[in-house]
């Protein structure tokens, strides 16, 4: 399999050119020349299949020879080394929980995949200079890249996160590790975290002076991995005889998250619909009724991990679909919600059907019933991407006090916060120069 830019004015590349580079020469983001087809009978035998097994048919054919079978097998066994259950909310809607890994966030499938991937880049080229991984996180990514890249050997890992703008918890988990885990406290938005990271694979004087990459979800061993527990819940659906008309509604944030659910489909797995679910931040609704993409100021709300204007994952989302937003739209529903209304939905989650959402499930859960209003045979399924736990002060206040922490989480409690300021651009590059 090679990788293409999508501003198409550079060669193609491996599957680990493209993860070490995390961004092409020419700044596109990378991606597959081709989805993969995987044949009947695996989806025929999906509910006999291990989650290990879904996931080595499903990386392989966009892994090529790049990674040897034997390892391949070690990393998504490392990786998947917890549950994705589906639980039952009502009649016709379930959710996935996403959030059992050790972050207690979706994003440590994607986040421990890609670090295990660049670790076995790196010993296998016997590569001397140190790798510096560069990521912004409107929330979950930074704690999640900072537990699956800890103590890695060659790595160093670069958090930048809006000051102010992600819980407390979140902020813990991406500032307390130490080691090789250095976060930087940025004065503005999630957007504002990602341009400078942008800015930075641009700088010359920086990229000759450090090999960079990103962990963001523009790096293609972020994105792909988020594809398979889209598969471990059809498998499931499909045991229990809900796998005929599936809609996905899924919290969306940056797009990668939805985007790889679309190529899992793109390899074979029937889906009625995916439902982007948004918060205050209305570009991609906005896009679909208009045809007009304008990012307006970033809006901060209580689903935090979903405060972002500019989306960088969805040029992947339109490629997918020929950059045709009718034939998108065939396939791709986009709602958004106010902060009020994702009250009301954990209000209404928890007294009508006893479970806790977090802020950013709860908007998922908006979207699916939206879209399950005029399609009465369908079955749907919203993404609950991180515990509840993660956003106390949004969701005590709707749902009561949680008393027991995860240890997950528990652990984190009592580390000391190590965070560098950074106020612009140049107190970014003035850190990487050192």
């Amino acid at each position: 399999m090679k990788y293409y830019s999508l501003n198409k004015n550079t060669n193609e590349v491996r599957f680990d050119e493209a993860v070490i580079r995390g961004i092409a020469p020419d700044k596109g983001l990378y991606f597959p020349e081709e989805i993969p087809q995987l044949p009947a009978s695996f989806w025929n035998t999906i509910e006999d299949l291990s989650k290990e097994e879904i996931a080595f048919t499903v990386m392989k054919p966009f892994i090529g020879d790049a990674i040897d079978d034997v390892s391949l097998k070690e990393i998504v066994a490392d990786v998947l080394s917890f549950d994705f259950p589906v639980v039952t909310i009502e009649d016709t809607i379930a959710t996935l929980e996403l959030f059992h890994g050790p972050t207690m966030a979706f994003k440590d499938v994607g986040a421990r995949f890609m670090a295990r991937c660049l670790g076995y880049f790196l010993d296998k080229q016997d590569q001397k200079d140190e790798v510096t991984v560069l990521v912004a996180t409107s929330g979950d990514t930074g704690g999640a890249v900072a537990r699956g890249f800890y103590k890695v050997p060659g790595i160093k890992v670069v958090i930048l996160y809006p000051s102010g703008k992600v819980s407390d918890i979140q902020e813990k988990q991406l500032t307390t590790l130490g080691e090789n885990i250095t976060a930087l406290e940025v004065d503005g938005n999630f957007d504002d975290c990602q341009a400078m990271v942008k800015k930075a694979f641009l700088d010359t004087d920086i990229t000759n002076k450090r090999q960079l990459t990103s962990a963001n979800s523009i790096n293609v061993a972020r994105w792909l991995p988020q594809s398979l527990y889209y598969l471990f819940a059809y498998k499931e659906l499909k045991k229990q005889g809900k796998a005929d008309n599936i809609v996905f509604s899924v919290p969306s944030g940056n797009f990668g998250n939805i985007c790889a659910g679309m190529v899992a489909h793109l390899m074979g797995m029937p889906v009625q619909q995916f439902v982007a679910s948004v918060n205050s931040n209305t570009t991609i609704p906005r896009f679909m009724q208009s045809g007009v993409y304008k990012p307006e100021p970033t809006i901060p709300t209580i689903s935090n991990a979903m405060d972002v204007s500019d989306p960088s994952n969805f040029v992947r989302v339109l490629q997918l679909f020929e950059n045709d937003r009718n034939l998108l739209s065939q396939k791709f529903s986009s709602y958004s919600y106010s902060d009020e209304e994702t009250r009301v939905a954990m209000k209404e989650i928890r007294e009508q059907h006893n479970y806790i959402a977090d802020p950013h499930g709860a908007v998922g859960y908006l979207g699916l019933k939206a879209y399950l209003k005029d399609a009465p045979k369908a079955y749907g399924v919203f993404l609950e991407t991180a515990h509840p736990v993660k956003f106390l002060p949004a969701v005590e206040p709707v749902v009561g006090k949680i008393t027991e922490l995860p240890e997950q989480i528990a652990s984190l409690m009592d580390s000391e916060k190590v965070a560098i300021p950074a106020s612009n651009y140049e107190d970014l590059k003035k850190y990487l120069m050192k």
